[in-house]
């Protein structure tokens, strides 16, 4: 990429130099910034005015899933109007940093923890938007945020952020520019992850064939009795999992130790991933002598979420040397002559199928209790073709794992590169003027 002919020292450190011609400012003295209104949920109604939080904040903005409330509320709240436009910017949580610009032309209004950044004095709105998409605007909320109990931001640490900027036909300029190698970045991101539901759509077929009907098309086949499972080849035997497996709920957490107790690590549902036991962030608590026999959990032991995306499973490989559950998962330890990975595979097909979320209460929060997992009904065949059945799947699953696996780097990378040529754009450290 060429550079400018003539570059001038910024007075903002971390930009280095800039343009000739650029000017160093504060982004508030050429946008306007509002903080949203935080309107009621028993405020809601069917048909009104739209209102924009922190979730409708997307490339492309659609109002089809938005809380609106009353007609009344566009003259009661004008000032919290949206234009078109406006960059929109979520200003706490997960995503906060997340922005769009709201280019429709019905009104709607700015819901709290959502700030406005609208242009003025000589900006252009997309050329702002992108500022606020660039690696040094994340920066900036970084530090703003550091130290804080929960990460937010409000319209002052907003505003404090600094920038240069070109005359607003540049500007416009290096926003055409943007919109176009971004469409085409983001197009190539695309179609990555569409190879990756793809990928995962196939995979999840393969282990629902081989763990219902067996790796043989000709084997004969009966009716399992089980509706939403069809027919299963007919030397499989149907069981209870209860009748070929030991369960144990995890302990209620403790937070103090009452008396000759041991601190000990342990898992919550959010450690349970499909296949593979995540234990990044650990918890420690106490445990009587007791509860470290019976909450251990041990090689190849089945790990189940009792709660969240219920059903969810991994199997156990000593990821640490010691560790223990908490009541949010159950553990599966299977009998002599039963292969746990042959089971992993067949729980997940379970999963897949939404069979554990059909089992739960899901009038609140969905809980797959003990008593319901000892209830479930399993199918098998023999030890010698359990492990066939996860011998195969192991091989088929392990060259699409490493497909999906290189496709998501090439995202993280294009992502990268997005991120890269929007900061450098912006900055005025590459000419893209035609």
């Amino acid at each position: 990429m060429k550079r400018y002919k003539e570059y001038k020292p910024s007075v903002i450190k971390w930009i280095g130099e800039i343009p000739t011609g650029w000017i160093d400012l504060k982004i508030k003295y050429r946008s306007k910034i509002l903080n949203g209104y935080a309107f009621k949920s028993e405020e809601y109604v069917e048909d009104g005015i739209p209102i924009i939080r922190i979730g409708d904040i997307r490339p492309a903005i659609t109002l089809d899933s938005c809380k609106r409330v009353p007609l009344s509320y566009l003259e009661e709240y004008s000032e919290f109007i949206i234009q078109r436009g406006d960059v929109l910017l979520a200003l706490t949580g997960a995503t906060i940093g997340k922005s769009t610009v709201y280019d429709l032309d019905e009104p709607a209004l700015l819901n709290q923890r959502v700030a406005v950044v609208r242009p003025q004095n000589g900006s252009n709105q997309i050329y702002l938007r992108y500022i606020i998409d660039s690696y040094f605007f994340r920066r900036h909320i970084d530090l703003e945020c550091e130290g804080g109990a929960q990460e937010n931001i409000g319209k002052e640490e907003i505003g404090r952020f600094s920038v240069s900027m070109p005359s607003v036909e540049e500007q416009t300029s290096i926003a055409d520019y943007l919109d176009r190698k971004t469409a085409q970045v983001d197009n190539l991101i695309a179609k990555k992850q569409k190879l990756i539901d793809l990928l995962n759509e196939e995979k999840t077929a393969i282990i629902n064939q081989a763990v219902t009907k067996g790796l043989d098309p000709n084997t004969p086949m009966k009716d399992s009795g089980i509706p939403w499972l069809g027919e299963i080849p007919t030397h499989w035997e149907i069981k209870k999992i209860k009748y070929i497996a030991n369960l144990t709920l995890g302990k209620m957490l403790t937070g103090e130790d009452k008396g000759g107790n041991f601190l000990k690590p342990y898992l919550r549902a959010q450690n349970i991933s499909w296949f593979k036991c995540d234990t990044s962030d650990v918890k420690e608590m106490w445990f009587s002598q007791s509860e470290l026999i019976k909450y251990r959990v041990n090689l190849n032991d089945l790990l189940v979420s009792e709660g969240g995306d219920v059903g969810r499973t991994c199997i156990w490989m000593n990821e640490l040397d010691e560790c223990y559950i908490q009541n949010s998962v159950h553990k599966i330890t299977f009998k002599k002559y039963f292969n746990p990975k042959y089971f992993l595979y067949l729980f997940y097909s379970f999963g897949q199928k939404g069979y554990f979320l059909s089992i739960v209460n899901q009038i609140s929060i969905g809980h797959l209790t003990g008593e319901k997992l000892k209830e479930v009904f399993t199918i098998f065949p023999g030890f010698d073709e359990q492990t066939a059945i996860v011998d195969y799947l192991d091989r088929k699953t392990d060259q699409m794992d490493d497909v999906i696996s290189k496709t998501h780097h090439e995202i993280e990378l294009l992502q990268e590169y997005r991120t890269a040529l929007i900061s450098e754009a912006v900055t005025g450290k590459i000419d893209v003027r035609i």
